[in-house]
């Protein structure tokens, strides 16, 4: 019978932005003493960008570790969504990774960051969210059973898109007309799902 290594101590991710500071609870995990993957029951793993996403975390938790979304957890904590993002849910994150923010310039990016701009960026980081829980089998039938094109409500309450295109990869479409692929699906948290996006999107401007 293989020894089982439990983690008793809680580690935690302290982010200090615009002056408050939010903390994000780490909360342990068994492991097996011959491998680097939790082995407790239900939970499910996946390695994304490098780092160990599990099930028994929920979406703040799971992409506070992730180095490729550092852009996004910034923008979570400033707009105040993070309690949001940590309930019981369903909720479905279309994630944008950091390279995605990258194709905005620093001086608009900086300027969305400012606390005098917290309802647009509120408005942004919610159009990424989905209430339910949306894996690709669930987008692809809505895209089927809607002749090609499924529409979801996002929490800002704006449209979000989805198609299939040529290369049958399932890309969002935003208000605007610009399109994301969705590159990596179904990474499964306590509260919901993440599916990963390689671009920004944004709802129309009022």
């Amino acid at each position: 019978m293989k020894k089982l290594i439990f983690i008793v101590c809680l580690a935690f991710c302290i982010c200090k932005v615009n002056g408050q500071t939010s903390t994000v609870v780490i909360r342990p995990v068994a492991t097996d003493s011959n491998k680097k993957t939790p082995v407790v029951k239900g939970v499910k793993t996946r390695i994304i960008d490098g780092i160990q996403m599990s099930s028994a975390y929920d979406a703040v938790e799971n992409l506070s570790r992730s180095k490729a979304h550092t852009m996004l957890m910034k923008a979570i904590l400033i707009s105040g969504l993070s309690e949001t993002l940590k309930s019981k849910g369903p909720l479905t994150i279309f994630a944008p990774t950091d390279n995605a923010f990258k194709k905005l310039n620093s001086n608009a990016l900086d300027t969305l960051l400012k606390p005098s701009n917290n309802e647009e960026l509120t408005k942004l980081v919610s159009y990424y969210i989905v209430p339910g829980k949306l894996k690709s089998k669930e987008i692809t039938k809505q895209i089927i059973n809607n002749k090609g094109e499924a529409t979801f409500i996002t929490l800002s309450g704006a449209k979000l898109k989805a198609k299939i295109n040529a290369d049958r990869n399932i890309i969002l479409i935003d208000e605007n007309g610009n399109e994301s692929i969705v590159s990596q699906f179904d990474i499964e948290q306590n509260n919901g799902i993440i599916n990963i996006i390689t671009g920004l999107l944004t709802p129309k401007s009022k």
